[in-house]
């Protein structure tokens, strides 16, 4: 389920390319290859955790500021300017739908989105 390399591992050694949308000293931001919105980027903190359930043993510093960044690039994006508003998925664990475990956040907007729920 888990290996020490996974594709966002190799994305942010560059040994893969992505579209990247942004990049500061705590996240890398690119667009996900399969969007499920007209806008879908993919935020990933560069101090690797498996999962959200994992970042509770990191230093709240951390997780604040991978936070804070998940909003940053919502407004690079351009989506907090016009308060249409986006959403923001973080999946855990296989039964959520996560496939990469490596703890990331989905921004997906520029378009009305669908409710939740059944």
């Amino acid at each position: 389920m888990q290996g020490c390399d996974t594709i966002f591992d190799k994305i942010l050694a560059r040994e893969i390319p992505a579209s990247i949308v942004y990049e500061d000293d705590d996240v890398l931001a690119f667009k996900d290859l399969h969007p499920q919105a007209k806008i879908h980027v993919l935020v990933i903190p560069k101090r690797r955790a498996t999962s959200l359930h994992d970042l509770k043993d990191q230093p709240a510093a951390n997780v604040g500021a991978f936070m804070i960044a998940v909003a940053k690039v919502a407004g690079h994006l351009g989506l907090a300017h016009d308060r249409s508003g986006y959403r923001v998925v973080l999946n855990t664990g296989p039964h959520s739908g996560q496939t990469v475990f490596y703890v990331h956040a989905h921004i997906l907007g520029g378009e009305p989105l669908g409710s939740f729920g059944k």
